[in-house]
């Protein structure tokens, strides 16, 4: 079933959404357009806070993950993390994918980026651990030709349920369309602690699951446990990927919801 984004917004203001220090129904700015002011960095191989080959950057008021810098890829796999968690939210980001993926960057991650939420703490990733434990809405771009859906879920240390299944392969696709070239999308998560969480794209939902728990056979996600987290996922951190090709965000912002 699809909704647009209208009624949805309407049936969350009309629920009463209320949040730290902000009004009911009011949305939180996570990117201020001007700098990565409220967010830290984490590349595999690299200590917290090194924003690698200055990756991650606010340029003519765009959030970007930009290659520039770059000479080839090596799986030093790019994350940035906002400074907060949540548990209960709607998130909108509004992107698009430009360029050329830097060299030797995985055939996979053409046009491949991902909002990852329900994540661990920055500081509680390994050095060299490339994806923190968290669920994943994939941004994905086309290739001009084959069917390619966006806000796709990956779950790296995590799984979670559809119509009372568990899932646990890493990659399910949504009902998405697929969006060649440089054209701006627009994704929607409304996450409801680890009972439910809905993906949209351009107003449409394209994806709907529940339960959201971490992985006990994957090793960081039983760092985690062993370090007293519930093995079902109520909240966490959100982070923007970067996984070797370029990607824009002109609109990144939070409205919490009533728990």
């Amino acid at each position: 079933m699809k909704k647009r984004v209208l009624a949805l917004c309407s049936l969350l203001a009309s629920s009463g959404v209320s949040s730290q220090s902000v009004l009911p129904g009011e949305w939180i700015q996570l990117f201020n357009g001007q700098d990565l002011e409220g967010w830290t960095p984490k590349f595999t191989g690299f200590p917290l806070g090194v924003n690698y080959l200055n990756t991650f950057r606010v340029e003519d008021g765009l959030f970007k993950v930009s290659y520039d810098n770059w000479s080839h890829f090596s799986n030093e796999f790019g994350h940035i993390f906002y400074q907060q968690p949540f548990s209960h939210y709607l998130l909108r980001v509004e992107y698009r994918f430009t360029g050329e993926q830097v060299t030797n960057g995985p055939g996979w991650a053409f046009r491949n980026n991902g909002i990852m939420f329900h994540s661990q703490s920055p500081e509680s990733m390994a050095l060299d651990q490339e994806f923190p434990t968290s669920i994943e809405a994939q941004m994905l771009g086309g290739n001009g030709r084959d069917k390619r859906p966006t806000a796709n879920v990956c779950s790296p240390g995590t799984h979670y349920v559809i119509d009372g299944e568990l899932i646990t392969v890493h990659c399910t696709d949504s009902a998405s369309e697929t969006y060649h070239g440089d054209q701006w999308v627009v994704m929607e998560l409304e996450v409801r602690g680890s009972q439910f969480v809905r993906h949209l794209v351009n107003g449409d939902t394209v994806f709907e699951y529940s339960q959201v728990q971490l992985d006990p056979s994957d090793p960081a996600a039983q760092r985690l446990i062993r370090d007293g987290a519930s093995v079902l996922v109520d909240s966490g951190y959100i982070s923007v990927q970067a996984e070797s090709h370029p990607l824009e965000i002109r609109t990144l912002e939070l409205m919490p919801l009533d728990q």
